[in-house]
């Protein structure tokens, strides 16, 4: 791995199968002025590609050493580095149309996921590789064993496809997971209307945070039977059973009971 020691607190797992590079390339397809953005660089076997496709690169590494590295190699005007933290990062600073690439760290996968997604608005699309469980919950239909929480919270803003599988063999050092590349684009105009984004969250979130209890017991602190009666729910039905549409419309509903009751 060219003298650098993995670091296990930074989950680094680096790319090392010049195939998959490829391939990973050629299904972003990078192009001069697009505005590609890499989290997590590490030794650069996608940035290198993504560099000489797009002409330039913005990058975003926590480890300080590779940080270091990836200054010597690449020249300014190729690549922009910010070394920081890809969870506090503030993707507004860099404006619009952003081309997100990754090789995301698993340990944080979810969590940065959910921060891409609060910047929907900004994206054009983003590609990133994760394990393949991770990958499976994101496309997980309503009612399948995989769907959940990061599945409703993702779908709700993106068009999600998984785009190939990565084997362990591909990585250095070699994990004890399978990989995927997934592709999510923002849904833009198509997104649905959510009143009110944070109470969207917490109903999802409190929906699958017991999978085996019913609405009803899960969402009590939140709106009563009636209220998910009123937005065609089922209240002994469990979070698993409901589609996106259904948790927008719930949602929805539970803020327009509370907005009625306090106006009274």
């Amino acid at each position: 791995m060219h003298g650098h020691r993995a670091r296990r607190r930074f989950g680094q797992n680096f790319l090392a199968d010049p195939r998959y590079v490829q391939r990973i390339v050629d299904a972003v397809a990078p192009a001069p002025g697009d505005r590609i953005v890499e989290i997590g660089p590490g030794l650069a076997a996608l940035t290198a590609a993504l560099v000489e496709r797009a002409g330039h690169v913005t990058a975003i590494e926590i480890d300080r050493d590779l940080a270091a590295r990836l200054r010597e190699r690449f020249a300014p005007e190729a690549l922009t580095l910010h070394e920081a933290d890809a969870l506090a990062f503030d993707y507004a600073t860099l404006g619009n149309a952003l081309r997100v690439v990754g090789n995301l760290p698993y340990n944080i996968s979810s969590p940065l996921l959910f921060r891409l997604a609060a910047h929907a608005a900004q994206l054009r699309d983003v590609h990133v590789m994760l394990q393949r469980e991770v990958v499976a919950r994101m496309v997980a239909p309503a009612g399948s064993a995989d769907y959940g929480r990061l599945s409703v919270t993702l779908q709700v803003v993106f068009r999600i496809e998984r785009l190939l599988l990565v084997p362990p063999g591909a990585f250095r050092p070699v994990p004890k997971v399978d990989s995927a590349v997934a592709r999510l684009v923002p849904l833009g105009i198509d997104a649905p209307a959510i009143a009110d984004r944070a109470l969207f969250d917490r109903v999802v979130q409190a929906a699958f945070a017991q999978r085996r209890k019913t609405l009803r017991n899960a969402l009590f602190t939140l709106c009563a039977p009636e209220t998910m009666a009123s937005a065609g729910i089922d209240p002994g039905a469990r979070g698993e059973t409901l589609t996106v549409a259904d948790y927008v419309r719930l949602a929805n509903t539970i803020k327009a009971t509370a907005d009625a009751a306090s106006a009274r």
